[in-house]
């Protein structure tokens, strides 16, 4: 009887206990769902105002005066800013391909291989992104000016390709570790030699990788301001530079609808590139 009636007084307790256990849970939930929504709201919102605005007939930032294409029409037919786009695409795509093959061949060496200096080489391979760009920018300036080398185009290159080496190597690995390394076994167990069983199997494995990789790259270097702020010489603006020196004789309509432009490109090629990840 005891007993039995302990259990009986225990269990109002218990079921007490346990609803204020669920109600602290949802409150703690809906607490982290609002925050949430509200971070991407602080983040994005002034993106999407910038959108909007961008379709502004009116050349006064903030005053609504109809849909129009006007300044999308004037951008598409300024040199300048079509000077400034064509550097960074020939930046961005040459920097893509050299990083690419770097950063691939750099990935496979330290997830296949052992060798002395294997985990130095491995932390200076994250330096690029773990120190800020400012740290950056003034490194390989002071590089440059060390060696007297004329800043260029070229120099804009040497540069993006010497960040987005690392970037490469990141997502090539992780790749590389959800590999199941039975294939390439099986190849070799089959006759294949090692050339072959990289060409026929390990490659198209990685394939999706390293065109994530590569996507992620061209992002980057597309979008790339500090750095190509410090390096870059006469003739060299890059896009993110001359929207930069467009700002700073105040924000216009054209200004909105190049920043949409670059918005738009650098999200359809993230997103792209995500799902080549998943892939």
């Amino acid at each position: 009887m005891t007993s039995a009636s302990t259990a009986l007084e225990d269990t109002p307790t218990a079921s007490r206990t346990l609803q204020k256990t669920n109600r602290r849970t949802r409150f703690n939930q809906h607490l982290l769902t609002w925050l949430a929504a509200g971070m991407f709201l602080f983040l994005y919102l002034p993106i999407f105002i910038l959108i909007i605005y961008s379709f502004n007939e009116n050349k006064v930032v903030g005053v609504w005066s109809g849909f129009s294409l006007r300044w999308y029409g004037e951008l598409f037919q300024d040199e300048a800013i079509a000077k400034a786009l064509g550097v960074s695409l020939w930046v961005a795509f040459w920097s893509t391909l050299v990083s690419t093959i770097l950063g691939t061949l750099a990935a496979l060496s330290l997830e296949r291989f052992r060798f002395r200096g294997k985990t130095t080489f491995d932390g200076v391979l994250y330096l690029p992104v773990i120190i800020p760009d400012i740290v950056m920018a003034l490194s390989t300036l002071l590089f440059f000016v060390m060696f007297a080398i004329p800043l260029s185009r070229y120099t804009v290159l040497i540069a993006h390709i010497a960040f987005n080496i690392s970037f490469v190597a990141i997502v090539v690995r992780a790749r590389l570790a959800g590999m199941d390394a039975r294939l390439e076994e099986a190849a070799a167990d089959l006759g294949a030699d090692e050339w072959t069983t990289f060409r026929r199997v390990t490659l198209p494995l990685l394939m999706p990788g390293i065109v994530a990789a590569a996507l992620l790259a061209f992002t980057l270097s597309l979008d790339d301001f500090v750095i190509t702020f410090f390096v870059a010489g006469p003739g060299a603006t890059t896009l993110p530079v001359r929207v930069y020196s467009m700002i700073k004789f105040g924000v216009t309509p054209e200004v909105n609808a190049v920043s949409t432009l670059m918005f738009v490109g650098s999200t359809l090629l993230v997103v792209f590139s995500l799902l080549l990840q998943r892939e």
